[in-house]
């Protein structure tokens, strides 16, 4: 080796060693499998939308995505796991509506900061909810329910997969914007929920698309509204809430990648990219489409900046319902 030689790789390992470790991170990143926190069972929206996506950013990264459920607390602990990680660009998060929700309804006892604790990474999609209601009930439309509704004050009960879901607060958010009482009977998921929508129990049940649309499909129970602006891809028979006669309210489960905070930026952009990637997939778009989630695959800034919307919009309803939940 020549002296000039000697030099210039002396150099250039002086270079890398006093380059950010951010810099250092990306360089190498990813150069083991990553560890994807889903606080949710298996099989629902949550992490069915996750492990669709990163099938198709392991090929890019060439890496392989090991995604761990961490149910409970209504997504308390697989939440406080991934903000109190390692922020190496090893761990990651898949959170829903829940997420911002919790911000509020569980203030100043949360282990950590809906956002100040995470990076943002990607909105993946989001699934707007489906207003559906009993065959017993006399009612075609959004606003059939709703005249009904006022007119039997405290009548009409509905039901929801637990206290402070996006289900629960949907319903709260169309009490508070149409002026309706009703009743709430929370339940420990969907599934006891529809058994009983279905059996005429309770009259109303919101909730994502994912566990409903099939029953409404089967004819078990009607589906009036999507709390969207637009028909949703998947769900195209389902009118608007506007089209059925109803306010202009919108209302959404979403899918949305975290990692710790202070995770490099460089591992955070290239995540997020991989992940906009992958959602711009046609045949991804199709698979989400077919659970009438609606690809988006917003950068880290949008993210961001859709969360804490979201955390305001969902804040307000809840004190305005003044919804407590237990701890």
């Amino acid at each position: 080796m020549t002296v000039l030689h000697r030099r210039t790789v002396l150099a250039t390992g002086a270079a890398a060693a006093l380059a950010p470790a951010g810099l250092r991170a990306q360089a190498g990143w990813p150069t083991k499998p990553i560890r994807w926190i889903v606080p949710y069972t298996a099989g629902g929206l949550t992490d069915v939308a996750t492990r669709l996506t990163l099938e198709r950013m392991t090929a890019a990264l060439g890496q392989s995505f090991v995604v761990e459920n961490k149910p409970g607390a209504n997504s308390l602990i697989g939440a406080e796991f991934v903000a109190k990680a390692t922020p190496d660009g090893y761990t990651f998060l898949t959170v829903i509506a829940a997420h911002a929700a919790n911000q509020t309804l569980y203030a100043g006892k949360l282990p950590y900061d809906a956002v100040k604790s995470f990076a943002a990474v990607s909105l993946v999609g989001i699934a707007p909810m489906i207003l559906t209601v009993t065959n017993s009930l006399p009612v075609k439309d959004v606003g059939e329910f709703i005249a009904y509704a006022r007119a039997h004050p405290g009548k009409i009960s509905y039901g929801s997969s637990g206290v402070g879901a996006a289900a629960h607060l949907t319903s709260e958010l169309l009490c508070q914007v149409a002026g309706l009482k009703m009743e709430h009977v929370p339940y420990k998921g969907t599934a006891p929920a529809l058994a009983d929508l279905s059996a005429g129990n309770i009259q109303m049940l919101i909730d994502a698309p994912i566990g409903v649309i099939s029953h409404v499909r089967a004819g078990r129970i009607r589906g009036l509204a999507m709390f969207s602006k637009d028909r949703v891809p998947g769900a195209e028979e389902i009118p608007t809430i506007v089209e059925a006669g109803g306010p202009p309210v919108e209302a959404s489960s979403w899918v949305m990648f975290l990692a710790p905070a202070d995770t490099p930026a460089e591992i955070i952009e290239r995540a997020s990219a991989e992940a906009s990637k992958a959602v711009a997939d046609p045949g991804l778009r199709q698979k989400l489409a077919e659970q009438a989630v609606i690809a988006r695959g917003l950068n880290p800034t949008e993210t961001r900046a859709f969360l804490e919307a979201e955390i305001e919009k969902w804040g307000k309803v809840i004190r305005t319902a003044n919804v407590k939940i237990e701890t």
